[in-house]
């Protein structure tokens, strides 16, 4: 049985923001979406505890704390490490897949350039972990 999820969308690109956000709309998914613009802002969101996301579409290059400071972080937290954590990017680094993996990301996809591909992709991924248990916060 699918669920709706709660997604913590962690991402400093306003047009992404709003790709994401047309997407689940033209797919007309229930699913929630929190955003955060920065690890920083994400961090803030995850400690105080009260309302944790199902998942977590992480963006690597961001301002202040990028993706995989705020993925070590996250991995550290006895509470939060277990949130699954999808890697959504551009950046298709080796250096980068190994290190996300290294740390304990559930996924890492990269952004295809063409919409209509992208909204496939975000219905694989969500479609995906709408079905999984998930542990709730």
């Amino acid at each position: 049985m699918k669920k709706n999820l709660t997604i913590l969308l962690i991402e400093d690109d306003m047009i992404e923001v709003m790709k994401l956000n047309r997407t689940i709309s033209k797919l007309e998914y229930p699913h929630k979406i929190i955003e955060a613009k920065n690890g920083e802002e994400a961090l803030s969101i995850l400690f105080k505890k009260d309302r944790l996301p199902d998942i977590i579409l992480l963006d690597l290059n961001m301002p202040k704390l990028n993706g995989i400071e705020f993925l070590s972080i996250l991995k550290n937290d006895s509470e939060l490490r277990y949130i699954p954590t999808i890697i959504l990017t551009t950046s298709n680094n080796r250096k980068d897949v190994l290190e996300c993996y290294k740390i304990g990301v559930a996924g890492y996809v990269i952004k295809p350039l063409k919409f209509g591909d992208y909204v496939e992709l975000i219905k694989r991924v969500l479609d995906y972990w709408s079905c999984n248990e998930l542990i709730k916060g």
